[in-house]
């Protein structure tokens, strides 16, 4: 079938680069240059080479490459190899990652054989940093030190120390191993110390625990985790104003859950995408041990339309529903949810719209919430650039509504208690991507549904985060 060889790079770097065009060669005799369809070019792979490993195993390398042998013309070569490319850099092995393709040579080599090379640079033993994250309308400062690449087979121990504007902190202890198979699993096991104040509800809250989680794609764009948490939670008050129904669930409880995440994304980029659907669906079932009991499903659907030049049309759906199991077991206010702020039901505080108790949230059992954006570009540049493109405006309507509903098997009645006094706002605003996980937001809010009990934000409102409605 062919051959893998991995050894240790030896060859300067400009060596490798001789096969490249001269950059001084008359433009004119380039753009005389015949495109030619990669498609229709026999080729396959001979051999494959893999240079500058060190700790790496050889085994997991061979079963990385392998697919890159079954390519019949040039065009699968060059895919083949992008493809094999993306999959070592998922190892967390390695960075700089090159590829070189050139004629086969020597006494095995075959008419139409290729020689494909990859120059790897192996990560370092221990990198550490300090960087920020964001999330949940506040940044925090994370201190980080890894082991990469383990044992060789691309595990990696990672420890993680957060501290948040809004005092969150959080510590994280964290192993995880990629599995062999064309699924691409990944195990991992974490323990977690999670600390985190709720002024908006008057509670604040330390967890610990312990987190076994598989990830796996079972398709392109369609992954799955599927975990089992243990965690202690110690819930107590912030003020002695806090609701009596904050106050009575005080105390620590234990969760010992099993939880199945299962995310599609057909998007063609993460921030401000230009077409494509995001689904992801989160089903927990808590009761497999210690006092805390239910069955919670957590969904996210959204879509993406281009209308005009650079003008995408979004709408989004969130939704949530949570069942007790037994009288016995109880349902904390940190499991239940919440409606309002920024990231979700603009035109209201954080946790601002659904049951309040003496001016404290309290939660609830369901909720839904919808939001339909029209999104443009700067008006005032003309030229897009890498600049403009962290930019976006838009104008929004966004809905949504959350209590205790007394659903059946009715569904036009379910409509009507799930639309009974819900909440709107509209506006528009400035948003801003950072990088390709968080954005900023800038709005001008106008609430036009309000309930008795609400906090609604009328003007300009803020919003740091990663996940937006």
């Amino acid at each position: 079938m062919g051959t893998v060889h991995a050894k240790q790079s030896d060859a300067p770097r400009s060596e490798k680069l001789k096969t490249h065009p001269n950059p001084n060669e008359d433009s004119h005799h380039r753009s005389q240059k015949k495109r030619v369809t990669l498609e229709g070019i026999r080729a396959r792979v001979d051999k494959i080479h893999v240079d500058g490993l060190g700790r790496t195993k050889d085994d997991i390398i061979i079963e990385t490459v392998r697919e890159l042998f079954k390519a019949q013309d040039f065009q699968d070569v060059i895919v083949g190899a992008h493809t094999v490319r993306s999959r070592l850099e998922a190892l967390g092995c390695f960075r700089n990652i090159g590829v070189f393709i050139d004629t086969s040579s020597g006494p095995d080599s075959t008419p139409e054989g290729l020689e494909v090379t990859f120059h790897v640079h192996e990560l370092k033993r221990i990198v550490g940093g300090v960087n920020t994250l964001v999330g949940n309308n506040e940044g925090s400062v994370v201190v980080g030190l890894r082991m990469p690449n383990l044992f060789g087979r691309g595990e990696k121990l990672a420890t993680e120390y957060s501290y948040g504007s809004k005092r969150t902190t959080g510590f994280n202890v964290c192993l995880s191993k990629p599995l062999r198979g064309k699924m691409h699993s990944v195990f991992s096991t974490s323990i977690f110390q999670h600390g985190s104040e709720w002024p908006p509800s008057g509670y604040k809250q330390i967890e610990r625990g312990l987190l076994f989680d598989l990830g796996f794609s079972s398709a392109p764009n369609v992954k799955h985790n599927l975990q089992w948490e243990a965690s202690w939670r110690d819930l107590s008050c912030l003020t002695r104003s806090a609701a009596f129904e904050v106050r009575e669930q005080s105390g620590p409880t234990l969760k010992s859950s099993l939880r199945h995440i299962l995310c599609v994304d057909r998007r063609d980029q993460p921030i401000f995408p230009s077409t494509g659907a995001y689904f992801q669906l989160t089903t927990e079932f808590a009761g497999l041990g210690g006092n805390v009991g239910f069955f919670k499903n957590d969904l996210t659907l959204q879509g993406n339309w281009p209308v005009l030049n650079d003008v995408v049309l979004q709408g989004a759906i969130q939704a949530g529903f949570l069942k007790r199991l037994t009288n016995d077991q109880i349902v904390s206010i940190c499991d239940q949810f919440f409606l309002g702020g920024p990231l979700n039901l603009r035109g209201f505080d954080f946790r601002g719209a659904g049951p309040h108790s003496d001016g404290f949230a309290v939660g609830a059992d369901a909720y839904w919430a919808t939001a339909v954006h029209l999104y443009s570009p700067l008006p005032f540049l003309s030229t897009r650039g890498a600049f403009a493109d962290l930019f976006r405006t838009h104008i929004f309507v966004n809905a949504g509504n959350v209590g205790n509903f007394n659903l059946g098997d009715d569904y036009h009645e379910n409509w009507k208690i799930l639309s009974k006094d819900f909440r709107m706002a509209y506006g528009l605003g400035l948003a801003l991507r950072l990088g390709q996980m968080a954005r900023v937001e800038l709005n001008y809010c106008i609430p036009v549904q309000i309930r008795r009990g609400d906090q609604p934000v009328s003007g300009v409102q803020f919003g740091i985060g990663v996940n937006f409605l």
